[in-house]
C-alpha cells in the first residue's frame, strides 16, 4: 500500500535524522568540555592580572596624595558620541535561539543609540550575526569575518581584536565600544550582553582581597600603570571571547539533544502509526480470502 511505503520512508528519513542530531550532539559536547577547560584555566590567570592591577593602584594611591593618572583608554571621552558594537554570533546555525538571542540584543542596542543620535558602527564576527543585522543597518558595518569559534578561541585572536579597537580608539575615530555577545553560565544557561570595553572601566576588576602594604614594584609609577591595564584590557577581550564559544557549543548540544529526543518521539508515533495500518492492511485482506473462500 502507498500509504505504508511512505511510511517505511518516513521513519527511515527521521532515524537517519536522528543519527545525525546525536554525532552533532557528541561533537558540540566535546567541544564544550574543551571550552570549559579554557575557561578553567584562564580563571587563574585573569585573576592573577586583575590582582597585580589592583594591588599597583592601591600602593599608588597611598604614596601619591594628588592622585594617580590612568592610561588614555581608562579615561571616558568628552562627546561619548560615536560608538563601536562589536556582535560575537556564529558561523553555523542548529543551536537553538543563540543568534537570535544576540541579534536581538544587538537590534535593541543600536535602536537605542540611534534614537539617541549617536554615530554607531558595528563589527560583526560570525555570519548569522551578519545575516541578521545586514538588512536594515548595513550600511554601519565596516567589518565582517567568519566566527573565531569555528577552530576555537585562540589568545592570539582576542590580541587581534583587542588591538583593532585599541587603535580606532587611540586614533579618535570611536568614544565607546561595547561587545554583544552570550555570557556562559552553564550548559543550558546563557546571558545576552552589551558590555562595554572602552573606556575600560577597572571597577569591573575589583578583587575582593585585601591588599598586604609590603609589596615593592618595579617599574614603578604610571609605566606600571599602563602595562598591567593594558595585559588586564587583552584578558578581558579573552575572557569575553571564550564565554562566547561555551556559550555556542552548549546551545548546540542542548539544541541537538532536544532533536534527537524530539526524532525519538517521533519514530515511535510513525511506527505505532505503520503498524497499525499493517495490521489493518492484513485483516482486510484475510476477510476477502476468507469471504471469497466461503463464495466458493
Amino acid at each position: 500500500m502507498a500509504g505504508l511505503k511512505e511510511l517505511r520512508s518516513r521513519i527511515a528519513a527521521i532515524k537517519s535524522t536522528k543519527k545525525i542530531a546525536s554525532a552533532m550532539k557528541m561533537i558540540a559536547a566535546s567541544r564544550l568540555r574543551r571550552a570549559q577547560e579554557v575557561l578553567a584555566k584562564n580563571e587563574t590567570y585573569r585573576h592573577s592580572v586583575y590582582k597585580a592591577l589592583q594591588t599597583a593602584l592601591e600602593l599608588m594611591k597611598e604614596q601619591k596624595e594628588d592622585g594617580i593618572i590612568l592610561p588614555p583608554i581608562c579615561c571616558p571621552k568628552e562627546k561619548k558620541q560615536r560608538f563601536l558594537l562589536v556582535v560575537l554570533s556564529s558561523d553555523k546555525g542548529l543551536c537553538g535561539s543563540y543568534n537570535s538571542a544576540i541579534g536581538r540584543a544587538a537590534v535593541n542596542r543600536i535602536e537605542e543609540l540611534l534614537a539617541a543620535k549617536k554615530e554607531v558602527k558595528l563589527i560583526t564576527l560570525g555570519q548569522k550575526g551578519f545575516n541578521l543585522l545586514r538588512r536594515n543597518y548595513g550600511s554601519l558595518i565596516i567589518r565582517n569575518d567568519c566566527s573565531v569559534v569555528n577552530q576555537g578561541v585562540d589568545y592570539v585572536e582576542a590580541l587581534d581584536l583587542a588591538n583593532e579597537i585599541l587603535n580606532m580608539f587611540n586614533k579618535d575615530e570611536i568614544d565607546v565600544c561595547e561587545i554583544v555577545y552570550s555570557g556562559f553560565k552553564s550548559a543550558l544557561n546563557r546571558e545576552t550582553l552589551s558590555r562595554q570595553v572602552l573606556p575600560f572601566d577597572l571597577d569591573f576588576l575589583c578583587v575582593k582581597e585585601k591588599t598586604p602594604s609590603s609589596y615593592d614594584m618595579e617599574p614603578w609609577g604610571e609605566e606600571l600603570t599602563e602595562t598591567l591595564v593594558d595585559m588586564a584590557f587583552k584578558e578581558f577581550i579573552f575572557d569575553i571571547m571564550i564565554n562566547s564559544q561555551a556559550s555556542e557549543q552548549g546551545a548546540r548540544m542542548s539544541s541537538m539533544d532536544n532533536a534527537t529526543r524530539n526524532a525519538g518521539e517521533m519514530i515511535s508515533k510513525l511506527t505505532l502509526k505503520y503498524n497499525r495500518l499493517r495490521q489493518s492492511a492484513i485483516t482486510t485482506e484475510l476477510t476477502e480470502i476468507i469471504a471469497g473462500a466461503e463464495a466458493v
